[in-house]
Parts: structure tokens; C-alpha cells; sequence
């Protein structure tokens, strides 16, 4: 493992479930569960091309990274956030596997010409902007968070744009906007093809979701997966998600 160098506020953080260690930092970004559910979603092909866009400290593409042996590309408009996520990588020894690209998503086609993308993993930014948002938090969170560097549509298009047929773009996202992300990736041609629901513990409403859809597949084969929860009633995680942190 290479040794790199922390800046200020940052920390290593690493699950007992992986080898992996990735640099952290509360006041810029930390990840949290859904990145992990994110990375553990889809079937990841061993060869070809998986890109992570919103990558902010690359902890998808890290954790996607002990799934398979294709190619990762972390795409994060945010310069220290893109940092991290290269120190972490080179920390990993993961150099050869994953590079990060720092830059704005909608210029992915600029990198990527042609259509060479086969899984497309995001965890885009949740809330719509809003006079209600609370612009008075980090901007490295704001940007994370809230539809203003980016959005759905701009997300579909480049799914779109740089996915091959019947690539697979794959995200988490909240259920409010569900209805949302339905209509958006049907006007880009991106068909819906699994869906999973996660609560934080059973009798409580589902506070995140997984989709994965198909680009200019046919609108046949729609799967919704039994509910995932976080919690069990007392507390504990539940043993899907205590594999995750903990392992087998």
C-alpha cells in the first residue's frame, strides 16, 4: 500500500468487510451507506469500462473496485473532492484499475468519445434547488446535494451520450423523486429494469432507492426486488447490511 498524504481534517476510514482505506474528510464529504449499496447493486462486468459519476472522494469506484477487474473511471466536478479520491486510489495501489477525471459530467463524451461505457454507477445530487435549500452549508455539500451543478436530465444525457447498447446506467436516489427519474430516463431512451426500495427499519417509509436501467432496451422485464432494510427493530443493522460493513 503507498503512503500518501493527509491535508487538514482528513482521515482514513476503512470497512472490516474490505482492505480498502479512503480518505475522508467530514467538513468537505464522507460517504455514507448509500455509496455502499450503490457499489453492491448491479452485476459489475470483469472487463470493459465502469464509469462513477458525482464520484466526490471516489468511494464507489473504490468499493465497485473489489467486484471486478474492469476499468473505473470517477468522474467529479469538484477539485478536492476529486484529490481525495486520487490519493485514495494511489493509497489502494488501485492506480492501474481507476483514474479520476476532474470536470464538469456533461464533458464526459469529450473523454469517452463514442459510445464505450457498459455501467454507469451515480449518486447524483438528491434535492431540487429550492428557496427553501440551505445555502448556508459547506459548498462542497451543497454542491453534493442540491440539482445545481447538475441534475437528472443532465445525468440521463450523459448516460445517454456515452453508455454502449444496452449499458446500464444504475443509481440511488430518494423515493420522492421517483416519478422523476422515471420520466427522465424514458426521454433519454433509458429503460427501467430493476428497483429496489430501502427503509431504515421495518414500519418506517423507505428513504432511499436503487434503479437500474438499460439504454434503448424495451420497456418488458420491469423487476421490483424485496425492500432492503438498514436497521433491524432494535437498532442493529440488518444482516444484509452487517455483511457490508462487517463481512460474512
Amino acid at each position: 500500500m503507498e503512503q500518501v498524504k493527509l491535508q487538514a481534517g482528513e482521515r482514513l476510514d476503512q470497512l472490516a468487510s474490505s482492505q480498502l482505506k479512503i480518505i475522508q474528510n467530514r467538513e468537505v464529504f464522507s460517504y455514507s451507506v448509500d455509496s455502499l449499496l450503490l457499489a453492491r447493486f448491479p452485476k459489475l462486468p470483469q472487463k470493459g469500462l465502469i464509469v462513477d459519476l458525482c464520484a466526490g472522494n471516489g468511494a464507489v469506484g473504490l468499493f465497485a473496485s473489489t467486484r471486478t477487474t474492469a476499468q473505473i473511471i470517477g468522474v467529479e466536478l469538484q477539485e478536492r473532492l476529486a484529490d481525495m479520491a486520487q490519493r485514495s486510489i494511489i493509497l489502494n495501489g488501485l492506480d492501474k484499475q481507476i483514474r479520476m477525471i476532474q470536470d464538469d459530467l456533461k464533458n464526459l463524451p469529450q473523454y469517452l468519445p463514442g459510445s464505450r461505457v457498459d455501467v454507469m454507477l451515480c449518486n447524483p445530487p438528491y434535492f431540487k434547488v429550492s428557496e427553501s435549500s440551505n445555502k448556508n452549508q459547506s459548498p462542497y455539500y451543497l454542491l453534493a446535494r442540491h440539482e445545481i451543478a447538475t441534475n437528472l436530465g443532465q445525468i440521463c444525457r450523459t448516460a445517454q451520450q456515452t453508455l454502449k447498447s444496452n449499458g446500464r446506467l444504475v443509481m440511488v436516489h430518494r423515493p420522492d423523486r421517483f416519478l422523476d427519474i422515471l420520466e427522465t430516463m424514458k426521454s433519454y431512451k433509458l429503460a427501467p429494469k430493476r428497483l429496489q426500495f430501502v427503509y431504515p427499519k421495518l414500519g418506517k417509509e423507505a428513504n432511499m432507492l436503487l434503479i437500474e436501467a438499460i439504454k434503448d432496451g424495451s420497456a418488458d422485464g420491469f423487476k421490483v426486488l424485496p425492500p432492503l432494510f438498514i436497521h433491524e427493530a432494535d437498532g442493529s443493522y440488518s444482516p444484509e447490511i452487517h455483511q457490508l460493513y462487517y463481512g460474512k
